[in-house]
């Protein structure tokens, strides 16, 4: 081996790299920011669920009783409900991930010693949220009886004298099984991922096949290349989509609970989304490798911001941030509320009109940067 060619090599490759400045940001920023997302926001303790109130009582005892859920740090009050109706609704929505309701009767019959009940409603459509709810909802009938009695007879709690009966209810996964919550998931993480990464090349490709500037003299405007490269691609997505939902029903026996009209009008619009990402990346970089690199670096926090692995209830304020700007957040909100809890596009109309506006914005982009990369 000729040390002296073997240098020489080595020297043109580093030479090479410092060219590249785009893979060698790439190489520094994406550890940095694997660092900053596994450390700070993937976090599996969910705290502060946004919960729903329904106090028919309203009485110093009932709001003690909320005070306490409260003060677990499990819960955090953000609607107050009219109705259990309005409280079932609320879940359903996605506005809150639990419900309290609390019976007219509750200081009365706590007054007079006899037992009460109150009705813990949680989504439990993610498991490892609705765990944490529902042990410290029991956790906290349970420190309430031992107030209540101790401080009445000072003896022993036991089964046959609880007064506040805590009976949680988990809605749309009472079995608490991780396939009802992952497979609606993987749903839009495969047409997010696959297609941001297929599209990401396609602009570049066609520069460096030469095809590019044959497209470009044609009568064809900015937003009819673009619209038509995209549109076989939302066949794709639909293909994808439905092999998803096949096995994960058969297989895994999710159930399919509201309407497959609503869910594959709301896939197209993510799918128009996701292709108009990836195009935008393909705007951008000058090689395939650069766009592939490119789309790795945005796959990262789109795949454990979105919800998708991580509870987004125990990410710090900054994460919950980012990830209200990833159309997949959004998406999977809609793919579960409507695989899971049956509800349709009057409950989901803010998941689906955020998907709308990031589609619109996202074509938009794309058209106008493809148009800076013509000049």
């Amino acid at each position: 081996m000729n040390r002296g060619r073997l240098r020489a090599i080595v020297w043109k490759e580093f030479i090479q790299m410092r060219r590249d400045s785009t893979t060698l940001r790439l190489m520094l920023i994406v550890p940095v920011m694997q660092l900053l997302i596994f450390g700070y926001a993937i976090r599996q303790d969910v705290r502060k669920l946004p919960t729903a109130v329904f106090d028919m009582s309203r009485t110093q005892e009932s709001r003690a009783f909320v005070d306490r859920l409260v003060a677990t740090d499990n819960f955090r009050v953000k609607r107050i409900a009219t109705s259990y109706e309005e409280a079932l609704k609320l879940i359903d929505a996605g506005r809150v991930r639990a419900s309290v309701v609390i019976p007219e009767t509750f200081a009365r019959d706590l007054k007079r010693g006899r037992p009460t009940e109150v009705q813990v409603l949680v989504d439990a459509t993610d498991p490892t949220a609705s765990q944490s709810a529902i042990a410290a909802a029991q956790l906290v009938g349970q420190r309430q009886n031992l107030d209540i009695l101790g401080a009445r007879t000072g003896l022993p709690v036991d089964g046959d004298r609880l007064l506040v009966d805590v009976r949680v209810r988990p809605l749309y996964n009472p079995a608490l099984e991780s396939a009802l919550y992952i497979v609606p998931g993987i749903i839009g993480m495969l047409l997010s991922n696959i297609l941001i990464i297929i599209t990401a090349i396609t602009i570049v490709r066609e520069r460096e096949q030469g095809t590019l500037e044959q497209l470009i003299v044609t009568p064809l405007t900015r937003t009819e290349i673009m619209l038509g490269k995209i549109t076989p691609y939302v066949l794709v997505g639909y293909v994808q989509m439905s092999a998803v939902l096949l096995v994960g029903h058969f297989l895994f026996h999710v159930p399919i609970r509201g309407s497959l009209l609503t869910i594959y009008a709301g896939a197209f619009v993510f799918i128009v989304a996701s292709l108009s990402v990836g195009l935008f990346i393909s705007t951008l970089a000058r090689t395939q490798a650069a766009a592939i690199q490119s789309s790795f670096l945005l796959l990262l926090p789109n795949v454990l911001l979105s919800g998708f692995m991580f509870p987004r209830e125990a990410m710090p304020a900054f994460a919950r941030g980012v990830g209200f700007l990833l159309p997949l957040t959004y998406f999977l909100q809609f793919m579960r509320g409507v695989v899971l809890k049956g509800v349709g596009i009057p409950e989901l109309w803010p998941q689906l009109l955020a998907l709308c506006l990031a589609a619109v914005l996202l074509v938009a982009f794309s058209v106008n940067r493809f148009h800076k990369q013509l000049d």
